[in-house]
């Protein structure tokens, strides 16, 4: 390490003491290349500091007091203010230039930190919310799926239960899922025409039994809802809405207050079902064995908006046996005049 070129002989005296007990003596004070020179008047010298190592012991102080090391025992007096100047703008640019372990340290603890920050922010909750969705007993999900059921009908009417209607569309259930259908309530007056709620529940508007003349279409609504249920788990859907606090609370008492599920309630009631993937929902047809057209029909009379759902009909040219018979379909029809 070098000092700076226009320092590079700078001279003055000083008054110098090699040890606590030794009396001061008139010196001269060389500011060489990376050394502080100390010499006796004839140019003897009497010692040579290291410029990385010299140390001031009085900042901002004249005269300045310098010693190697930071070490008292040898100490060096100067008045000369060019000199002074030039040892500290030396000293200034070898501090620069010396290595700092302890910024790097800081550095990379700052950068941890905001790792961290930014994991807890933006990762944890998410997989906290999804650990509990997938942790949680069957049977508190069910009672969370009827609470939420309850709430529905506060807003769109008690579920119809009309004669036999309830046990064939338990069968109607079955006959399109198979052993995991779902349980399927119909409700007398919603927004939307179906929904999916946590234990398994599916809650469909009235209108899907009463308004056509073919099982097939309710199947097809069904089905679409289905592939929405498993794009996004009702119970990990709950938890989103209603956030950090409500899931950590959950997951340590197996609790969650009753206005996060009104208001989840509420807002499955109004907000439009997500698109499905036609492709998908064709192959849900077909692992059903369900035609697809009179599903597209229902969604549009013209066939022009639903021509894939139509003209990719897995089961077009193949029989299946009725999903109902119409004597039942008939009571299904019935099942909210009761």
């Amino acid at each position: 390490m070098t000092a700076l070129s226009e320092y590079q002989r700078l001279e003055t005296t000083g008054l110098w003491r090699e040890t606590p007990d030794s009396q001061r003596r008139e010196v001269v004070v060389s500011l060489g290349d990376a050394t502080l020179v100390i010499s006796t008047m004839a140019e003897t010298a009497l010692s040579h500091w290291s410029l990385p190592a010299v140390k001031r012991l009085n900042p901002g102080k004249n005269p300045a007091l310098y010693a190697p090391d930071g070490e008292a025992d040898e100490l060096l007096e100067l008045s000369d203010a060019d000199m002074i100047e030039a040892i500290e703008r030396v000293r200034s640019v070898i501090e620069k230039r010396r290595p700092h372990p302890g910024r790097l340290r800081l550095w990379l603890g700052g950068v941890l930190s905001l790792v961290t920050i930014l994991v807890c922010v933006l990762w944890l909750p998410g997989a906290l919310m999804r650990q509990t969705a997938q942790a949680l007993p069957a049977a508190a999900r069910i009672e969370i799926g009827q609470r939420i059921l309850a709430g529905m009908a506060d807003l769109a009417g008690r579920p119809c239960a009309g004669r036999d209607g309830v046990e064939i569309m338990r069968e109607f259930s079955a006959a399109v899922f198979g052993s995991a259908a779902p349980q399927i309530i119909v409700l007398p007056s919603t927004a939307q025409v179906t929904a999916h709620l946590p234990g398994n529940i599916m809650v469909i508007n009235r209108s899907l039994v009463e308004d056509y003349e073919d099982p097939a279409v309710l199947a097809g609504f069904l089905l679409a809802e289905d592939l929405r249920r498993r794009q996004q788990l009702p119970m990990l859907r709950l938890l989103e809405e209603a956030g950090l606090m409500a899931t950590g609370r959950l997951l340590t008492t197996g609790e969650i207050d009753g206005s996060y599920l009104r208001a989840h309630a509420a807002r499955l009631l109004t907000t439009p079902p997500a698109p499905v993937a036609t492709d998908r929902l064709l192959a849900r047809f077909e692992q059903a064995g369900i035609s697809s057209e009179p599903y597209a029909y229902a969604i549009d009379l013209t066939g022009e908006t639903v021509l894939d759902l139509i003209e990719g009909n897995p089961m077009r040219g193949r029989l299946r046996a009725p999903l109902l018979t119409d004597q039942n379909w008939i009571a299904l029809q019935e099942i909210c005049d009761g």
